[in-house]
């Protein structure tokens, strides 16, 4: 019996070939890349987090905290920002008008804490707006962002103000670390955030060029968030928003891996899904927006290239478990007749490169996050859910965006925070 992949010809194989080979090539781009990036960057004295550079000076650092229903989370982002070692620093948090007890519980710590400061925003206007408000209030000559559940080491702030010392430094990101880890979808992000954020940002740094900072631990110099004119508040990912239109005006961006920030992630999957598809639409929506100017800065066409074809990859796979199903529904056709990655020598190569590539993440990681040797074996499972998931939200991401209306302000809604969130392990 005919079935589809024989009646689609050598499209079909075209297809299999790029989904099969572009996460290989990738992975193997990113791992050299972080290799380069450890020795050029992290091999030297200063390589653990306890051991924090000495600064030349050490400026006013303004650490702005956008909260929307974080009752929960607040006491403990806030006593943990008090606990930096780092000199010279205030916290501004923003209220962005939670519904729950966040204003009450903010505006207690006040009493506790001089160097906080508190902004109540009547209503919901989503993050972009605190965190521009917020600049609007302080004269610190750099700006940090981080998210209302998020734990800062004592001395991030060294590794993160240390760079600004250049002047052409616009913003540097820092390392997360996921402190959910009760669930099999928080061990596999774990994994992620070493084998795959880890090491894409350490390989976009080798060659000068962080796609994004992460939006929860992002310094900024405030003269260049002021030359870009601050955040969009359209924008539906403001982290990724921000950097693109950094690189456009000239700036350069940077990832300082000791910088660590103990994160909360979502441990269920609507949490999950709702995360990612707003990821994924933010960048669509950042492209989309920005790439009709990118002829102003060549070096970014290579970041260019490289997302459409990690978005046409991941359309790929949708398309070919789409077609699979339709050969099962309509051809009857059983499991040899058509090629599956994740089945036979195919699904053993990216079976291994996945763990080679994990285990060189933990690897470097493994000096700033000791648990991370514990989860390794729970990336065995990290193909199938995360290429799912990055296929699926991307389908879904483009008629969404689309649907969505021209200039609409991109709002809070309350994130799934996990489960069972631990306590950030020593280094």
């Amino acid at each position: 019996m005919m079935t589809l992949p024989v009646l689609m010809g050598d499209a079909w194989g075209v297809l299999l070939a790029y989904v099969f080979l572009y996460p290989l090539v990738m992975s193997f781009a990113w791992s050299i890349g972080a290799v380069v990036f450890y020795f050029l960057y992290e091999r030297h004295p200063h390589r653990i987090v306890n051991q924090p550079p000495v600064l030349a000076n050490y400026p006013m650092v303004a650490i702005l905290v956008p909260c929307f229903n974080e009752e929960a989370n607040a006491r403990e982002t806030i006593t943990a920002l008090m606990e930096l070692q780092y000199p010279n620093f205030e916290v501004l948090a923003i209220n962005d008008g939670s519904t729950d007890r966040s204003a009450e519980i903010l505006n207690s710590l006040v009493a506790e804490f001089p160097r906080l400061r508190v902004i109540h925003n009547l209503q919901n206007q989503g993050k972009a707006v605190g965190l521009n408000t917020a600049a609007q209030l302080t004269q610190a000559e750099i700006l940090l962002g981080i998210d209302g559940d998020a734990r800062l080491d004592p001395w991030c702030l060294h590794w993160l103000v240390r760079h600004f010392e250049e002047p052409v430094v616009g913003a540097v990101t820092g390392n997360p670390r996921v402190r959910t880890r009760s669930t099999l979808l928080g061990r596999i992000q774990v994994g992620e955030f070493s084998a795959m954020i880890g090491l894409i940002k350490r390989a976009q740094r080798s060659i000068g060029l962080v796609f994004t900072v992460s939006g929860v631990i992002a310094a900024f110099r405030r003269s260049a968030v002021r030359d870009i004119g601050f955040w969009s508040p359209d924008k539906l990912t403001e982290d990724v928003d921000i950097t693109w239109r950094l690189h456009l005006a000239g700036w350069e961006v940077r990832f300082e891996a000791r910088a660590l920030c103990w994160i909360l992630m979502p441990e269920t999957l609507r949490g999950l899904w709702r995360q990612r598809l707003r990821w994924a639409m933010g960048g669509m929506q950042v492209v989309f927006s920005n790439w009709r100017k990118l002829w102003r800065r060549p070096r970014l066409w290579m970041v260019f290239g490289e997302y459409s074809m990690s978005l046409m990859w991941a359309i790929g796979i949708a398309v070919l478990v789409f077609y699979r199903l339709i050969d099962l529904l309509l051809y009857q056709a059983d499991l040899q007749s058509v090629p599956i990655l994740f089945i036979g020598w195919t699904g053993l190569v990216l079976s291994t490169v996945c763990l080679m590539e994990s285990l060189l993440g933990i690897a470097l990681d493994h000096p700033y996050d000791r648990g991370l040797a514990k989860n390794f074996f729970w990336m065995i499972w990290y193909p199938i859910v995360y290429w799912m998931l990055v296929s699926s939200t991307a389908v879904c991401a483009l008629p969404a965006l689309l649907l969505r209306k021209t200039g609409e302000r991109a709002k809070w809604i309350s994130p799934d925070r996990g489960i069972s969130p631990d306590r950030p392990p020593n280094p």
